[in-house]
């Protein structure tokens, strides 16, 4: 007997309908497997989360990114009545539309793609989970043309209308965002407006689902903590630095991009109280209890993030299922400030470094001749998937989209190996 959920068929309902093929699975359990079995997923191994992969022994990819994130979401979810299924399918699937290099390589394939509409990692993702990722196809003879926009077509993993609206971050287009036009975060490109539509049906304008909100808060936990952990670990970051005045000073300027209606005494308390806790690290010298002292430093700050929004919520919610639009997940104000902190010590110490930087320069530069390249010999250099895809294309606009949809499936590897075949 399938397992009954506080979900209605709205939100089980899939983009092109499919009968199950297992009984007593619920159709997020389905939804989990198809991006957790995707190749989409497993590309994310050999993409950028802080360091490159194969540059450290201990690298943390966009896949172990996606990994501790996804845990932190089930627990936080269930906590507060979310299906863990649903919460952790969003999670995994948060990032599935990164392009090689990390946010380096977003920027770089923005710039190329300024012709058919820039590139966004979070619409990207979106394209992937409905259309890139081949799972299932409209059926030709579909007679609902808003179910199957592209009839004979790929529609992706197909996955169920709340696990699409739960991986979406910023559900509105470019320049839709509800409250800042000027923002360069978005969730759908143009093209892709057929599903988003279908996958917002009954949705508040502008307004992310309570599995968003669960995804999103899990996302800045998870890389806050252990973006730290690994510059740490790594020796980026030495703790007694944060003590110095001239380092504090330059530490809040960067964690105001996080906190902008924070200032520097603010922001100073807020890492005294990191630091009176007694698991804050002193020092870090690579023994085991060092290592075991870092560990027990990430979970205490899962723990504490975790905790205060899940009592938050709760305060102001009550008991009882949350789910979908019944609720916004409530962060307090302190918790938020000392992710903030979090952020801007791994951003200085970690992703500000001279070499980092060189690299960076390095990466973007691939990615815009990877662009012109292909641009240029297409359909030649394209994978068969694309090719064909770029024949089908209606303008320069949509040629130009292929072009950038195959850069964007790229590992950082498979970025610099096509590179170097095509441009030597």
């Amino acid at each position: 007997m399938k397992t009954t959920t506080p979900y209605d068929p709205q939100s089980e309902a899939r983009w092109v309908p499919e009968p199950d093929k297992r009984p007593g699975r619920t159709a997020f359990q389905r939804d989990r497997a198809r991006v957790l079995h995707s190749a989409a997923l497993r590309r994310l191994a050999g993409t950028t989360q802080v360091v490159a992969p194969m540059r450290s022994d201990f690298p943390r990819t966009r896949l172990t990114h996606s990994l501790e994130c996804a845990q932190v979401g089930r627990e936080l979810g269930a906590a507060l009545g979310c299906d863990p299924d649903l919460v952790e399918t969003a999670c995994l699937a948060h990032d599935i539309g990164h392009p090689p290099f990390g946010h380096t390589g977003e920027e770089a394939l923005d710039q190329a793609a300024a012709a058919c509409g820039g590139f966004e990692g979070n619409a990207q993702s979106l394209r992937i989970l409905t259309r890139l990722e081949p799972k299932r196809f409209a059926p030709l003879d579909e007679p609902e043309v808003r179910l199957a926009p592209w009839p004979g077509r790929s529609v992706g993993l197909n996955l169920s209308r709340a696990a699409l609206d739960a991986a979406t971050k910023y559900p509105w287009a470019r320049g839709g965002h509800p409250t800042d036009p000027a923002s360069t975060k978005y969730g759908v490109y143009g093209d892709d407006l057929p599903v988003f539509r279908w996958m917002r049906t009954g949705a508040p304008d502008g307004r992310r689902c309570f599995e968003a909100t669960v995804m999103d808060w899990s996302d800045d936990v998870a890389y806050s903590t252990h973006d730290v952990e690994d510059g740490l670990q790594a020796g980026h970051i030495d703790p007694a630095a944060l003590r110095a005045p001239q380092e504090r000073a330059e530490l809040f300027r960067i964690a105001e991009r996080f906190a902008a209606d924070t200032g520097p005494e603010e922001f100073g308390a807020t890492l005294d109280r990191l630091q009176a806790e007694e698991w804050w690290p002193a020092s870090y010298d690579g023994t085991a209890r060092a290592r075991a002292g870092l560990k027990d430093f990430t979970s205490q700050l899962i723990g504490r993030f975790c905790l205060a929004a899940e009592q938050a919520t709760r305060a102001r919610y009550g008991p009882g299922p949350l789910t979908r639009y019944a609720a916004e997940l409530v962060v307090p104000r302190g918790v938020r400030l000392e992710c903030a902190v979090l952020k801007a010590v791994a951003v200085r110490y970690v992703m500000q470094r001279d070499e980092q930087a060189q690299l960076r320069s390095r990466q973007r530069v691939v990615i815009a001749e990877l662009a012109d390249a292909l641009l240029r010999t297409a359909p030649d250099g394209l994978d068969p998937v694309f090719a064909a895809q770029y024949a089908e294309a209606e303008d320069d606009r949509a040629a130009l989209r292929t072009v950038i949809d195959q850069i964007a499936t790229l590992t950082d590897a498979s970025a610099l190996a096509l590179h170097a075949k095509l441009l030597g």
